[in-house]
């Protein structure tokens, strides 16, 4: 770590300092005034000019009280030229004070030392140099007078010398001094700040861990534990009071079997006994050799398993999709020769009804391998930026007149925020501004909202409700799918995106699963939620037109 220059490190505040010096110089005022009066001294303290002792002594210590109750109202960072002049003052009293007590021979003038060390401590090298050389100009005038004009002995003249001399050697002294002072305080303040950016480094990278970490000390008390710990652990984690372990007793019991025997220790557990809350379970001393402290290790099983499960499921795509390519030319080969039967004029009403039920499950079949080859080779997604508002009426319009009963299919486009209060209306170009703007492959997005309208209207009425909008909790756009029917049972939720679910016998449970492998090729997440009046929908949280890549 390099060391700040000096320059840098004059830039402090004095203030405190300051202070500290005006209480010194009131008290040195008040105490010399004071023993003046007193006759404490008088063959030193005013000997040559009591009156000039006098009245130095008395407008010095106002001009100090003055300042003290200046700086008590005020605080500022005082500039150095107000330093300087402030000292000046010091040194044009006491240089007059030592003349009025018989020079530099008085003793006196050893005070001006003390407003040399200050200005040393609070100017910068070269105006506390020159604050030395004003002294020491003073100080030899003085005793030059003395010698010349007053014809007094030359022990004057060498008394001033030395003082001058003591003066410049204060200065550089103090100069030096405060240096290496401010020098060490910079690194000192360096170092802290370096350790605290590393502290708070660490407690975010703590924090935001997927690993839930808890700290347990030697009685057995949760020390400290991040957010993942919390949401492991559930809500008995309670931060203004003191947690024992036993207040989780499946923890308890992984503990103490690893303190009995580590290498027989079982990892796996569930908190209070709930089978949707199955948790990893590793324990580690904090020091090695020291059982005082334990770090605790969470992870989330159901997040493990589904990592694997989307392992499996990718293996498991790569052997049906080539499956699906060795079915389906015998298919083929199946549904022609049923079509080329079914054209024979004398066959029975009876084969005709089981022709009719091999072209079905033909189709059907045909179908889901259509549906597998497209997840083999769906090509990459390529978003782009799209106004919702402009596209999905249009997409709508397209959709309605693509199918039979288009005219009679009644699907409204609104306008909703999530967070605010809700200005709905149905869609018109004149009531819906241009600024609602999303990132998706608009061939991809068909297709997904295709799918969810062809499922909304299967399973509801002929009718279906668009909501566009903005979720300012994310600050993402999103569409949500409306539609009237009955909706998922709380039991097939959990495996609705699931490849091959679904509820329907003629149904192949690819469709939700493809929706939601196509907006995650596009940074979008699909969900089934039901809406404030329990309807059912499907809510798609689109990417940020300015954050997805």
């Amino acid at each position: 770590m390099n060391a700040p220059a000096p320059n840098d490190i004059r830039n402090y505040n004095p203030y405190d300092l300051l202070r500290i010096y005006t209480y010194y110089r009131t008290l040195l005022g008040s105490l010399l005034l004071i023993m003046f009066e007193v006759q404490f001294a008088p063959k030193v303290l005013g000997s040559d000019n009591p009156t000039l002792f006098f009245y130095t002594s008395a407008i010095y210590t106002t001009i100090n009280c003055m300042t003290l109750i200046v700086m008590w109202q005020l605080k500022f960072s005082p500039s150095q030229r107000k330093l300087f002049g402030s000292l000046i003052v010091d040194v044009v009293a006491i240089s007059l004070l030592m003349h009025a007590s018989g020079g530099a021979v008085s003793g006196l003038g050893y005070l001006l030392l003390v407003a040399i060390a200050a200005g040393g401590i609070m100017l910068r090298e070269r105006i506390s140099f020159f604050l030395a050389a004003i002294t020491t100009l003073i100080v030899l005038s003085e005793g030059i007078y003395r010698f010349l004009i007053l014809t007094q002995e030359n022990k004057a003249i060498f008394a001033s010398g030395t003082l001058g001399a003591l003066a410049f050697l204060t200065a550089l002294l103090f100069q030096h001094l405060t240096k290496k002072i401010l020098l060490s305080y910079a690194e000192a303040q360096a170092q802290a700040a370096h350790a605290a950016h590393l502290q708070k480094l660490a407690q975010l990278i703590v924090e935001r861990m997927r690993t839930g970490i808890v700290v347990l000390n030697k009685n057995m008390e949760l020390e400290l534990w991040n957010q993942s710990a919390t949401k492991l652990l559930g809500t008995h984690i309670v931060a203004d009071s003191t947690t024992k372990l036993d207040r989780f007793p499946e923890l308890y019991k992984k503990y103490q079997s690893w303190l009995h025997n580590a290498s027989n220790h079982s990892p796996q557990m569930k908190v209070d006994g709930q089978a949707t809350t199955e948790v990893k379970v590793n324990f580690a001393h904090l020091e090695q050799g020291n059982p005082a402290e334990t770090l605790i290790f969470l992870e989330d099983v159901r997040s493990l398993n589904q990592q694997a499960q989307q392992l499996k499921l990718a293996s498991l795509g790569r052997l049906t999709a080539s499956i699906a390519h060795e079915i389906r030319n015998p298919l083929g080969a199946i549904s022609h020769a049923s079509q080329l039967l079914g054209e024979s004029q004398t066959l029975p009403q009876g084969d005709l009804r089981l022709l009719e039920i091999i072209n079905n499950h033909s189709k059907r079949v045909n179908q889901i391998i259509e549906n597998i080859l497209q997840l083999s080779r769906r090509k990459a997604a390529n978003p782009e930026q799209i106004n919702l508002q402009q596209w999905l009426p249009n997409f709508v319009a397209d959709y309605k007149a693509g199918k039979n009963n288009g005219h009679q299919l009644a699907i409204a486009v609104i306008e909703k925020n999530i967070g605010e209060v809700s200005n709905q209306h149905e869609y018109d170009d004149s009531s819906i501004g241009m600024n609602l703007k999303a990132k998706f492959d608009t061939s991809q997005l068909q297709q997904v909202l295709t799918n969810l309208f062809d499922n909304g209207i299967r399973h509801g009425e002929p009718a279906l409700r668009i909501e566009i909008g903005v979720d300012i909790s994310h600050q993402q756009p999103y569409i949500r799918v409306v539609d009237f029917g009955p909706g998922i049972s709380n039991e097939n939720v959990r495996h609705l995106f699931e490849p091959f679910f679904t509820t329907e016998n003629t149904g192949s449970g690819l469709g939700l699963y493809i929706c939601k492998e196509l907006c995650e090729a596009n940074q979008a997440i699909i969900s089934y939620i039901r809406t404030e009046a329990s309807e059912s929908s499907f809510h798609l949280q689109l990417a940020h037109p300015e954050k997805a890549t």
